[in-house]
């Protein structure tokens, strides 16, 4: 009875973000078929303070699927975007996209949601520094030949496409049938790079509420010494996020539970960052840069994210704004007629139309696309 009720958990989760999720998605979809890629790379070839705040926003506004991330950063340092800026759009991608901050909103309120918008800017700017005073010139150009072979990842045909639209006014683009066909093309590009994730990180939500002892978790982030949990909650963070092999939206969940059973608030910020640091990507940052630049990345990553986790936590306290209650509504919330299921009802016929258009308009054969290499395969454009 008890793995019927953790997926039953899940579901109702999933459930009460499933509209919200679906808007986000779809905004993302709308942002990525005005922007191209050869904007983004003509963009950001240096390391200027403009140049990496408009990797910062073109990562906000692209999709948030950690792997197609990563992938797509890859593909615009190799075609002439510096390595830090390429960086900076990598982790603005995940930790600043429209629908982490829906879901953040909906679970966990909106003190979360202001962190993560708060804590993902330092997060850039702490990365920035750091790079700024010990990334090694030779580094850089050994991570380049690394990537100029083409080793492969995941995500590899999300990174090669470019389904931008060409033409006059963004409202005439995005209006116009071609604007529609593709933002079908990108919502369910999107959908398919992170549902696994998404999934995974409900049911991982529901398996540990119902078989992990609360008692572990109080126990491992020191919830009965508040100065022991400041200090390890943001360090210890990452390293769950590390092991958990969920990534992408999907680690939303998973924060919700670490927080409701103890995990401080710093901490629980720091473990939605660390998404990019999970061990298969990591995996994929070796084959991308190789080892020593793997190693950096892992290092300089961790540090941020620690940092960032602790400025917020000082930050929000000073504010006297640190959430105090911890029970999440969403693992005791049952299905019920409220304007839930309205918006559900109404996502879900919304969902229908862009399928529809997405199966009509060569949807399926572009997916296959994205599977593959993206060098069998030019770049798409409607």
């Amino acid at each position: 009875m008890q793995i019927i009720s953790a997926f039953g958990i899940a579901f109702t989760m999933l459930w009460d973000v499933f509209w919200s999720l679906e808007f986000g998605l779809i905004l993302s979809a709308v942002v990525q078929s005005v922007v191209s890629h050869k904007t983004i790379v003509r963009m950001l070839g240096n390391n200027s303070l403009q140049t990496l705040t408009l990797a910062s926003l073109f990562g906000a506004a692209s999709s948030s699927c950690s792997y197609a991330s990563v992938a797509l950063s890859r593909s615009i340092f190799r075609k002439g975007a510096s390595f830090t800026a390429s960086m900076i759009f990598q982790m603005a991608s995940t930790n600043l996209v429209i629908e982490l901050g829906v879901i953040l909103l909906i679970i966990l309120g909106w003190k979360f949601l202001l962190a993560e918008v708060i804590g993902g800017i330092m997060l850039l700017i702490i990365l920035a520094l750091i790079f700024k005073f010990s990334l090694p010139r030779s580094l850089v150009n050994s991570a380049r030949k690394q990537a100029d072979l083409g080793l492969t990842g995941r995500m590899e045909g999300h990174a090669g496409m470019d389904m931008s639209l060409e033409g006059k006014s963004f409202w005439n683009k995005l209006f116009s049938i071609k604007g529609i066909n593709a933002i079908s093309h990108y919502f369910f590009m999107d959908i398919s790079s992170i549902w696994t994730d998404l999934l995974l990180g409900f049911a991982l939500a529901g398996l540990i509420t119902e078989f992990v002892p609360v008692d572990f978790w109080h126990h491992l982030f020191f919830v009965n010494d508040q100065s022991l949990a400041f200090i390890l909650g943001p360090l210890i963070a990452p390293l769950v996020a590390i092991i958990s092999f969920v990534c992408s939206v999907g680690n939303i969940p998973l924060a919700a539970v670490l927080w409701r059973d103890g995990m401080s608030f710093g901490g629980a910020i720091a473990f939605i960052f660390s998404d990019l640091l999970i061990l298969p990507i990591l995996n994929i940052y070796r084959r991308y840069y190789g080892l020593k630049m793997m190693w950096y990345l892992l290092i300089t990553f961790y540090i941020s994210i620690v940092l960032s986790g602790y400025a917020i936590e000082i930050i929000f306290s000073l504010l006297r704004i640190t959430p105090n209650s911890r029970s999440i509504d969403l693992f005791v919330r049952a299905i019920s007629f409220n304007y839930t299921m309205i918006f559900n009802v109404i996502a879900l016929m919304v969902l229908v139309f862009l399928f529809y258009r997405f199966i009509t308009t060569g949807g399926v054969e572009m997916l296959r696309m994205m599977n593959q290499n993206p060098g069998h395969h030019h770049e798409h454009h409607h």
